[in-house]
């Protein structure tokens, strides 16, 4: 069996203890953890959001146990400067206008490029990279993969607020990313061919410089043998991006499976995907989606059974059923756009929603160490 391995990129927001709003510090926390993660922290296009990434784990438990170490480290360091760190796909009421932008070459070329809508796309995200056995075969494993991803963007859902307002949606983020070009669900490719002649005409053309300018909800690296997700919001406690990062991985070895065997799964329309993905976007976990087959609207909790049942036969392989079926425990609890709206109903105050979000970010990870505000 393919080693499916695993890599997790999260997306912290950097927060003052004071006001609770962003705050552009992320050389302090750079600076601050050279000694100990220098190698896993990267600079994001705004100083109010800092990156950090696993090395490339061998299964789910790894990968736990590695973000849980660079968590602990990050929470601690981000103390020791007088601030904080918190899961969210966007901040409830900071606004991106008072965020200031990275300098360094990379985000600047893509400023003078987009203007506003690269200023304002102050979101945060969770990118999961799952190892496959070569380009030809990521690209056939992307077609099917996309008719799944409304479907664990749904339980990732997290990001209610958007500059002190409450949206509507479970998950205003991809609604702001959605003004960058090139996002969303990539269309169906024929062949690995087909997909490098539509990047190669890009760069041709002067449209992009390499193809990690391409921002879709799914893609084949450009330069790593991965598939890589981008479609979820960052969440807030640890269990439940490793429940994300496992459900990946399970549905990337399964399709596989069935390519292995000669069985393949239907295609559909990128239209008629994309009617799953808002509805998901607005609703999350409450959300009706379409069953295709069947052409009726059905409930979230439904068509997560039958997720968890297609990818049943090799969740035990990947050792990874337990994470897998945390998924129940996000239903039960909610999304982290459930939670923040809890808080929000009862307490009226988007600074009580932002020290939950800190909370639940660090829940789990400080074991009970005093360094709490």
């Amino acid at each position: 069996m393919h080693q499916f391995t695993i890599g997790i990129e999260e997306e912290y927001q950097i927060i003052d203890v004071e006001s609770r709003d962003l705050v552009s510090h992320v050389s302090k926390i750079i600076e601050g953890g050279k000694a100990v993660l220098s190698e896993n922290l990267k600079h994001e296009m705004h100083e109010s959001m800092i990156e950090m990434e696993t090395g490339i784990c061998q299964n789910i438990q790894e990968a736990k146990a590695e973000l849980t170490n660079l968590r602990r480290h990050l929470i601690k360091i981000a103390h020791e400067q007088g601030l904080r760190v918190s899961g969210g796909g966007t901040h409830p009421f900071s606004n991106w206008e008072h965020n200031t932008i990275t300098n360094g070459e990379r985000y600047i070329k893509i400023v003078d490029d987009m203007g506003d809508v690269a200023r304002g796309n102050l979101i945060f995200g969770l990118h999961v990279h799952i190892g496959i056995p070569n380009r030809e075969e990521g690209v056939r494993i992307q077609n099917v993969m996309r008719y799944f991803l409304p479907h664990v963007y749904a339980l990732s859902t997290n990001s209610p607020f958007w500059i002190g307002r409450n949206t509507g949606f479970k998950s205003y983020r991809q609604e702001i990313f959605v003004k960058f070009p090139r996002t969303g669900i990539p269309s169906f490719f024929n062949s690995l061919a087909e997909f490098d002649s539509y990047v190669d005409l890009l760069v041709k053309t002067g449209t992009i410089d390499n193809a990690k300018k391409i921002w879709w909800d799914l893609r084949v690296h450009p330069f790593y043998p991965t598939i890589e997700f981008r479609i979820c919001d960052m969440p807030l406690r640890i269990d439940e991006t490793v429940c994300l990062a496992a459900i990946m991985q399970s549905l990337v070895a399964k399709i596989y499976k069935l390519h292995q065997q000669n069985l393949s799964f239907r295609s559909y329309r990128r239209l008629l995907l994309n009617e799953n993905k808002w509805r998901a976007s607005k609703s999350g976990i409450e959300a009706h989606l379409i069953d295709f087959g069947k052409e009726e609207s059905v409930p979230y909790p439904l068509l997560l059974k039958e997720l968890l049942e297609f990818i049943d036969d090799v969740v035990d392989d990947l050792g990874c059923r337990k994470e897998v079926e945390y998924a129940w425990t996000i239903l039960e609890n909610g999304t982290g756009a459930d939670r923040q709206l809890r808080i929000f109903n009862e307490t009226g105050d988007l600074k009580k929603v932002v020290d939950y979000m800190i909370s639940e970010t660090e829940y789990g990870i400080t074991h009970g160490e005093s360094i709490h505000s």
